[in-house]
């Protein structure tokens, strides 16, 4: 039998959680942490119920899996009402806090479902702007803490960005990867600081894309039709650093130069790490090192992969045309 699995909270990220490990044969409970009287409790369930099956109808519907197994994968999720939480968090291998984004409403959720939980389970919050550190304090066995940050929709989006505080035994986040590994999901290890990975990066290119509209560089139509087709077509198949390699770290370095000057920013100033790395002469696939290193690589085979990955996004969009002969 697969492990249980437990979410504190019954709303938006515990149902996209639940889908997930329902899915991958997990029984998953629900946890509302608010008392409520029966009626307004049984509403709460229906609704958080209700989502779940229409995803996993949807999903059905786009082709994933047949649907007369939503039924089956229903069957696997619970709903409990704050009375049940100590059975509920005591008998889950893991807990994933998903209360409001609220400092003192996490500490206290997460220092209660500790106590209820007792030392075993593995307790992830999902939080999306609050360090790790500034909650693990609230936990009885902080040891077992860390978070968990899934990228909505949780039931889609494969990353999950796990960052373990001073105080996580790193078997625990050795456990919380494998996890999530054997559930489909993609997670990377990242440090305790603010942002995580993709949320500080996409903070920066929203942020300049609206900057963008601002200043009347494009329309909001062409500069989303820019990334979709340009910045958005690349990293679907490059990642950022990697990318940065691809093309040469120097055209990074020089770029940046022209740009902090010509529109007067140091926000686009290259870091640290590119200047040394021009230095050094790590500039990436020509020179053999970079951000990564591509000695040992077959190079002409690796690049022939990822242009066959371009090719198939070409067809994805419907835009790889024949040749005109």
């Amino acid at each position: 039998m697969k492990e249980i699995i437990a979410c504190l909270g019954a709303g938006r990220m515990g149902r996209g959680i639940a889908v997930v490990f329902a899915y991958a044969g997990h029984h998953v409970t629900l946890v509302d942490f608010k008392p409520r009287d029966e009626a307004t409790f049984r509403k709460l369930s229906d609704d958080a119920l209700s989502e779940v099956r229409n995803t996993l109808a949807t999903l059905a519907g786009f082709g994933m899996f047949e649907a007369a197994a939503v039924d089956t994968l229903m069957t696997r999720v619970s709903v409990v009402p704050e009375s049940a939480a100590q059975g509920a968090l005591s008998s889950a291998c893991i807990i994933f806090e998903g209360v409001p984004e609220v400092l003192d409403l996490k500490r206290e959720a997460l220092a209660r479902a500790s106590k209820l939980a007792g030392p075993k389970p593995i307790i992830a919050s999902t939080t999306s702007t609050i360090l790790v550190d500034d909650l693990s304090s609230a936990v009885d066995h902080p040891a077992r803490f860390l978070n968990a940050h899934w990228l909505n929709p949780a039931f889609l989006v494969p990353l999950v960005e796990v960052s373990p505080g001073k105080h996580t035994d790193p078997a625990i986040t050795a456990r919380v990867k494998a996890l999530l590994e054997g559930v489909g999901k993609v997670p990377v290890v990242c440090a305790a600081r603010p942002g995580y990975i993709v949320p500080r990066i996409q903070a920066l290119a929203m942020n300049e894309a609206a900057r963008m509209v601002e200043e009347g560089v494009a329309s909001a139509e062409d500069i989303d039709k820019a990334i979709r087709y340009g910045f958005g077509f690349r990293f679907a198949v490059l990642g950022m650093l990697e990318f940065i390699d691809w093309g040469g770290g120097d055209i990074l370095y020089y770029a940046s130069r022209y740009l902090t000057g010509a529109l007067g920013s140091e926000r686009y100033a290259a870091p640290e790490i590119v200047e040394r790395n021009m230095a050094e002469g790590r500039r990436g696939l020509r020179d053999g090192p970079g951000f990564l290193d591509y000695d040992a690589l077959d190079v002409e085979a690796y690049r022939r992969g990822r242009l066959k990955a371009f090719v198939e996004l070409m067809e994805h969009f419907g835009l790889n045309r024949p040749p005109v002969l």
